[in-house]
């Protein structure tokens, strides 16, 4: 019998709790056979690395330096400030319903899932359906801008440091497709690499962090506080600056994009291809001890909250950083890197080789961002595939080798990436459209699962942890239970209800050109994108998917007839 230490004893990582038959790895498998699935993906990472993961994907601080001229040109330095601190609220009221949701139900599916567990039952298949969509576009979308991004980062960096140098869009190209095979490499590798990776970059980008902070704020020539706390500004000629303030807040909501990442990757479940028995015992043996030494339905949502939290704090102290020492503003503008960040640390440090060593930390935390956004979008991408929501599901469902990696999924991520590099060689504006079409598709899925969360616990009917633990909960049709970690009463209400708004707002201006007068060069093509593939994804679901697609798949019902059949 378990002591009562046993029982309040927290598994945060892959070492083996207190009982010597049962292990956080089983706990996982358990939890997810109590929502029909059979355990499939090798899990590998533990509360550190997962935490280092959240970090590392989103990597504000270094976002907001890459991005600084959108929130710049529309909003200015104030605007910067007032519209960052806005997002980030936003974001960590988000990032608590996906906590609660990963919470209640940690599966790779993320929000499709989680949709179908909360639509009612004649618009279940349609509305996670949608959301999986949804997600896809987001995701694609991300790793394929984190990829840009660095390459013209790269090239950016060459152009500091070779004077005769004279960038193409075509070099961008190539310095894509490098990254993006980089990124191949290290997680066709699998196994604990990329756990270990991601932990390592993780201090790089604590570290990263001061080593850049320090030289700026100390070479630099000082701002005042007034320039940098009141003074607005709207390069984007719209008819107010409370527009102008809106639209360039779609930088730092991208630099905090990607919350759910832990979720795709961080859920994935054990290799063991247990069967039903197997999984009745497991089950029974888990439930008879307390929720709380659960696994990924804690380390999962503490690894959200610390992530936005750290971010968060990291993000704002840069910015802070950079409009206090903006130096010439307009000779930043207009440097040939392409980046204005590059003008503003060199005329800082006044050193073209202290320059390139800042601009490399950003540079590697931004390919390290690529290998995790590749292993985020491939699981999620694995996960519909799984659950017969994209054409072709049994090639790209399938899982390979004793690391249980879905090498197809990672394949077809890569190659849709570096076709979509293409479009940088007719037009570099027409591919920035990415960054939109990535907030648009995630947050939007994030939308539909809030407002069905909100919906479900205003109606009372998700129940206390305790109430069932021996049937199968959390998936379609099957009772709704809170995880360990959830917001109880008004707060929670008001907290999803905020998220909900904050949201309303992202999506809506993410479609919003960056200014006023809109031309081919500057029009916004992202809703095009997203709706495109929106419909181009319910044109699938007529003709085929509606046949074959019932949400996720119950492949293990766990009832008191199998905990029977188990004993």
């Amino acid at each position: 019998m378990y002591t009562q230490e046993t029982k309040r004893a927290n598994a945060t990582d892959m070492c083996d709790v207190d009982h010597p038959s049962i292990s956080t790895r089983e706990i996982d498998d358990a939890e997810l056979a109590r929502m029909g699935k059979r355990p499939v993906l090798k899990r590998n990472f533990g509360l550190w690395s997962i935490l280092g993961f959240s970090c590392t994907i989103l990597i504000t601080w270094e976002g907001i330096v890459v991005l600084f001229l959108q929130a710049y040109q529309n909003g200015g330095p104030a605007g910067a400030v007032y519209g960052f601190i806005f997002v980030w609220i936003g974001v960590a009221s988000t990032f608590v319903v996906l906590s609660e949701l990963a919470s209640m139900a940690p599966t790779s599916g993320g929000q499709y899932h989680w949709c179908s567990m909360f639509a009612p039952k004649a618009a279940m298949k349609l509305t996670s359906y949608l959301t999986g969509w949804l997600t896809v576009i987001g995701w694609q979308a991300t790793f394929a801008t984190s990829c840009y991004l660095v390459g013209t980062l790269i090239q950016g960096l060459i152009t500091l440091t070779q004077d005769s140098y004279r960038p193409q869009n075509w070099h961008g190209t190539l310095l894509f497709w490098a990254v993006a095979v980089f990124s191949l490499v290290i997680n066709l590798i699998g196994g604990n690499l990329l756990p270990r990776f991601e932990g390592l970059i993780l201090v790089l980008h604590l570290i990263g962090f001061f080593a850049i902070l320090i030289p700026l704020i100390t070479t630099a020539d000082h701002g005042s506080a007034n320039e940098v706390f009141t003074h607005f500004l709207n390069h984007g000629e719209f008819p107010s600056q409370g527009l102008s303030f809106f639209v360039g807040m779609v930088g730092c909501m991208f630099a905090f994009a990607g919350g759910d990442a832990a979720v795709h990757v961080g859920l994935s479940s054990s290799v063991d291809d247990a069967n039903l028995r197997e999984l009745a015992n497991l089950v029974k043996l888990v439930y008879q001890m307390s929720e709380e030494i659960t696994n990924a339905s804690t380390a999962v949502p503490a690894s959200i909250m610390l992530s936005v939290l750290i971010n968060g704090s990291l993000g704002f102290g840069m910015l802070i950083a950079m409009l206090f020492c903006l130096g010439d503003i307009e000779l930043a503008l207009e440097s040939p890197t392409g980046y204005p960040f590059m003008s503003i640390f060199l005329q800082a440090t006044g050193s073209v080789a202290g320059t390139a060593v800042m601009g490399s930390i950003i540079t590697t935390m931004g390919i390290s961002t690529s290998v995790g956004m590749l292993a985020t979008t491939s699981r999620q991408f694995w996960s519909f595939a799984r659950d017969r929501g994209i054409p072709g599901w049994r090639i790209w469902s399938q899982v390979h080798g004793k690391n249980a990696i879905p090498v197809y999924s990672v394949l077809l991520t890569t190659t849709i990436a570096c076709l979509l590099a293409l479009i940088n060689i007719g037009s570099s504006v027409a591919f920035n459209d990415l960054v939109a079409m990535s907030i648009s598709g995630l947050y939007l899925s994030y939308m539909a699962v809030a407002g069905l969360l909100l919906y479900r616990r205003c109606t009372g009917e998700i129940r206390d942890s305790n109430d069932s633990n021996t049937e199968t909960v959390n998936t379609a049709g099957a009772r709704l239970v809170w995880g360990p970690f959830h917001l109880p009463g008004v707060c929670g209400v008001l907290v999803n209800t905020f998220a909900l708004i904050y949201m309303s707002i992202a999506v809506f201006f993410s479609f919003w050109p960056p200014s006023w007068v809109v031309t081919v060069d500057t029009m916004n093509f992202s809703v095009v994108g997203t709706f495109g593939v929106i419909l181009l994804s319910l044109i699938y679901y007529i003709l085929r998917a509606r046949r074959i697609y019932v949400g996720p798949r119950v492949e293990f019902r766990y009832s008191e007839e199998s905990l029977a059949a188990a004993e």
